[in-house]
């Protein structure tokens, strides 16, 4: 009987998670822009910048951005490669997303171990701009949900708050945005092209690295953007 409960308490917030995605995929799928949770692989490649910036030796503090962590699934990657000082914040529009939030960071014991050194804080991201740079920022906000105007003021805003070489990674699905500028008609296949060509012009300028989840429902390309200095080393 243990080994049951202490399989229902790991298991139960995955399960609160999917539930609490769904729920907001249905009732706001403009900012929330997917079905499901990303995939641990997926996660992975969007921390890797996180993970593999890590100075151990020196201990050297580091902030850290996630925008739009929904659920947190991609946040958990990003506490696994936080070195021992740095911090993180959680940029969140969505209260529902806010308050499972928090409720996991006050519950799991992984995220209980770096709460000090988080914050979660719910307000479009616009609003998040007025403080101290960042050496890394993970989005997952929806880009291609949204007008060309807000993707470009949204990049901007990232943009503004790295610090000079920091790394700025993000995802997209696999092939969704071409589709449905071919089977879309008028304002919609203009609004697409639009993002296109926003996001073209800055990976051919800015992105370091382009990687290809296939095991995420549905795959998606990461792409990894430094505006500062070029393609630095990795």
């Amino acid at each position: 009987m243990t080994g049951f409960n202490s399989i229902d308490s790991r298991m139960a917030p995955t399960f609160s998670s999917h539930r609490t995605f769904l729920r907001e995929f249905r009732r706001q799928f403009h900012t929330t822009g997917a079905i499901l949770p990303s995939s641990r692989f997926l996660a992975a490649a969007l921390a890797r910048y996180v993970r593999e910036g890590r100075d151990e030796a020196a201990q050297a503090p580091r902030r850290v951005l996630e925008v739009g962590p929904g659920t947190g699934s991609v946040t958990d990657k990003i506490v696994d490669a936080l070195g021992p000082t740095d911090r993180l914040d959680l940029v969140e529009i969505n209260e529902e997303f806010v308050a499972l939030l928090e409720r996991r960071f006050a519950e799991e014991p992984k995220l209980i171990a770096v709460a000090d050194r988080v914050r979660i804080l719910n307000m479009p991201i616009e609003e998040a701009a007025d403080g101290e740079p960042y050496d890394r920022i993970v989005s997952g906000l929806p880009l291609n949900n949204f007008e060309v105007a807000d993707v470009q003021r949204i990049l901007g805003v990232l943009e503004g708050l790295l610090k000079p070489g920091g790394r700025l990674s993000f995802f997209e699905y696999f092939f969704i945005r071409g589709f449905r500028a071919v089977v879309s008609r008028g304002k919609e296949r203009e609004r697409l092209r639009g993002i296109g060509t926003t996001l073209g012009e800055m990976f051919r300028r800015h992105e370091i690295r382009r990687e290809l989840i296939w095991l995420n429902t549905p795959p998606a390309w990461v792409h990894h953007i430094q505006f500062e200095n070029g393609k630095a080393d990795a």
